[in-house]
């Protein structure tokens, strides 16, 4: 099974998201913001997050490529910035 890290940086996703999603980086907090994105009281550790944000977010891309009337590009991006943070949490392997 692939890594963490390299399941965010293989998503391929339209430009415009991904550039919100950077540009809402920058406000991100994980105390404030996790337990919302998530939908949870308690925020899990970065892992644990990342492994279900990834999830959700496979399920709110499949929405928007079925052009399903419920897709929230807001979620979307909510679960992009959360994802991006959360990666950036992880343990670096491989580092000297």
């Amino acid at each position: 099974m692939p890594d963490l890290m390299s399941l965010v940086t293989d998503l391929r996703r339209p430009r415009l998201l991904v550039r919100a999603a950077r540009a809402g980086l920058a406000d991100y907090s994980r105390s404030r913001d996790l337990g919302r994105v998530m939908r949870t009281a308690e925020a899990p550790g970065p892992d644990r997050a990342l492994t279900a944000l990834l999830a959700e977010e496979e399920r709110v891309e499949a929405t928007r490529r079925a052009g399903d009337a419920s897709y929230s590009f807001v979620r979307h991006i909510e679960l992009l910035i959360a994802m991006m943070a959360e990666a950036r949490l992880l343990p670096r392997t491989g580092a000297v």
